[in-house]
């Protein structure tokens, strides 16, 4: 697997485009780096940037977008709502894959000691890559802000890890770090209130408040043996939160960083915040989020707010993403475009139509029927099963809608899941199949002048081979298991879908079948031959299993037609 690094610096600058434009216009000139997002905000006066590529060029555009916003961005002229100390405010390396959190703490103290000793810019190393415990948090490496620099930097415990100890005025300082996946995540409420909106923001992150006698407001600070003062915890693990007041939009908002979006979701903070807010008479409007999100994290609030409703959750991606929005408020302040905000869907924006499955059912028909030899057999076998995975999808769908039927709703959303997950997995085999093909092709045409060659050349027709086998395989693998879920459709779904339960066994029988083929006519070419009759065996029972299960199917089916 390929490493991949994320960077996602955030710049004292978020209202002059031009400024930011040539922040991210050196960035993109470092080859293999891809640019996702830019999130400028005018109240904040900060801008948030994410890109992502191999660690070595992710490294290299964070200094070079550090040393241009040395050049252009002035700290003494800085005005914004948000804390800050420096020019680049901070800059966290996180592993996205391929590398290890170890490897990326190398990465980002190499990092800060050259934006220290060739920027001239203080440094301070945060997270995981911090050289002091109390550093690892980030407030405390940015307490005092820019304006409190300078006593900062003539304290000893406020010496920068790398870079000069005397005041740079123009550039300030920054937080270099390696860290897990954060997700800054605002939510709008209902109020200018930011004393009310601070008071939410205590009651749930989890630093909690400052414990006192009496009024919790003005009563007198509660102190430890140490003479620190006792704090409340708040509800929320993993939260950092304050309160401010947002003029762009006229309105107070809950200002909040989730480092561990896997033990507290985003749609757990949503809801916990909106609880906490209706307690003080306050109401959550919405909510924003700031850079990107994980895939799975939109996915998993989607499913939340589904289930909540006792709704099937074995519906398309693209739905329980646009329930996750609507449910989120996400669309509150500005239109929320998941191919910009999803870090996946990013991440392949510049694949978008380039593939088979994005093709209209037209376009594929017509493609299949040129002179073209791919998309074949493969991929029409591939596109067979996903259509019957995703037919038997929507009768259980259907059934966990039916009036009266509203118990049973989480035993047909359970089969849904099922048929989902088969119809997408098919669904990319749409595409590998072609693939597979094209390798083979490729492997075929390299040159044999030489016996190198001719060695080298007879290594990639055996891998690509092997490939053109094992991936029809797969969708007779998967086509059979979807028939599982079809024949409980046929069984216990709604009536009035029963002969959509057919055609999808139908499809399904004709996927393993067709797939079938596939794999007995590439596997003439493949060396191995104990491996291709162990898989020819293996095929030779599931093509008996698939015919044994649509006519079953079918006889459920049609007796239920009443034919």
């Amino acid at each position: 697997m390929a490493a991949i690094l994320e960077c996602v610096p955030n710049f004292s600058e978020g209202r002059d485009m031009a400024v930011i434009k040539q922040i991210t216009d050196r960035i993109q000139t470092v080859e293999g780096v891809k640019l996702l997002n830019v999130d400028p905000g005018a109240s904040t006066n900060r801008t948030v940037v994410t890109f992502v590529g191999p660690p070595d060029a992710v490294c290299e555009a964070a200094f070079l977008a550090a040393q241009k916003a040395a050049e252009v961005i002035d700290m003494r002229k800085h005005k914004g709502e948000h804390p800050r100390f420096g020019a680049i405010d901070v800059c966290p390396l996180v592993p996205i894959s391929g590398i290890t959190m170890e490897e990326t703490v190398i990465l980002a103290r190499k990092l800060a000691q050259r934006i220290g000793e060739e920027l001239g810019i203080h440094v301070y190393c945060y997270e995981y890559a911090a050289y002091d415990e109390r550093r690892k948090n980030l407030a405390y490496c940015r307490a005092g802000e820019y304006e409190g620099l300078h006593d900062k930097l003539a304290s000893p415990d406020g010496k920068p890890d790398f870079g000069p100890t005397t005041l740079n005025e123009k550039s300030g300082a920054v937080a270099v770090g390696a860290r897990d996946f954060l997700v800054a995540y605002n939510v709008n409420l209902n109020t200018t209130s930011t004393r009310r909106a601070n008071a939410i923001a205590f009651d749930v992150r989890e630093k909690g408040r400052i414990k006192r006698e009496g009024d919790p407001l003005t009563g007198k600070i509660i102190k430890d043996a140490d003479g620190k003062p006792v704090m409340i915890p708040g509800s929320l693990k993993n939260v950092k939160a304050i309160g401010w007041y947002i003029e762009e939009y006229g309105i107070a908002q809950i200002s909040i960083n989730l480092t561990n979006i896997q033990e507290t979701p985003v749609h757990v903070v949503f809801e916990e915040v909106c609880q906490k807010a209706e307690e003080r008479g306050v109401r959550v409007t919405g909510s924003e989020l700031v850079g990107l999100i994980p895939l799975q994290a939109m996915l998993d609030a989607g499913t939340y707010f589904l289930k909540k409703q006792q709704r099937s959750t074995g519906i398309p991606e693209k739905e329980i993403i646009k329930i996750a929005v609507k449910s989120l408020g996400l669309n509150d302040l500005a239109p929320f475009n998941p191919d910009d905000k999803i870090i996946e869907y990013a991440m392949q924006r510049d694949q978008k139509g380039k593939r088979l499955a994005d093709l209209t059912v037209a376009d594929f028909i017509a493609l299949t029927c040129s002179e073209a030899p791919a998309p074949g057999g493969g991929s029409v076998a591939a596109c067979m099963g996903s259509l019957g995975a995703a037919l038997a999808a929507m009768v259980a769908n259907l059934s966990a809608h039916k009036r009266g039927w509203d118990e049973r709703w989480q035993e047909f959303s359970d089969w849904a899941e099922q048929g989902k997950t088969a119809y997408e997995q098919l669904l990319r085999l749409v595409d590998e199949d072609t693939l597979a093909f094209n390798n083979l092709m490729q492997a075929f045409a390299l040159p044999k002048n030489t016996e190198a060659e001719k060695a080298a050349r007879k290594q990639a027709i055996q891998q690509a081979t092997r490939q053109a086998i094992e991936i029809p395989f797969r969708v007779m693998t998967v086509a059979l298991d979807s028939m599982t879920v079809i024949k409980a459709m046929a069984e216990t779904g709604n009536p009035n879908s029963i002969s959509d339960a057919g055609v999808a066994a139908l499809a399904a029988r004709s996927a393993v079948l067709g797939a079938f083929l596939n794999v007995k006519i590439n596997a003439g070419g493949l060396d191995d031959k104990e491996y291709v009759n162990n898989l020819l065996t293996r095929g030779r029972e599931m093509e008996k299993q698939a015919i044994a299960l649509e006519w079953e199917i079918l006889k459920i089916v049609n007796a239920k037609i009443g034919s």
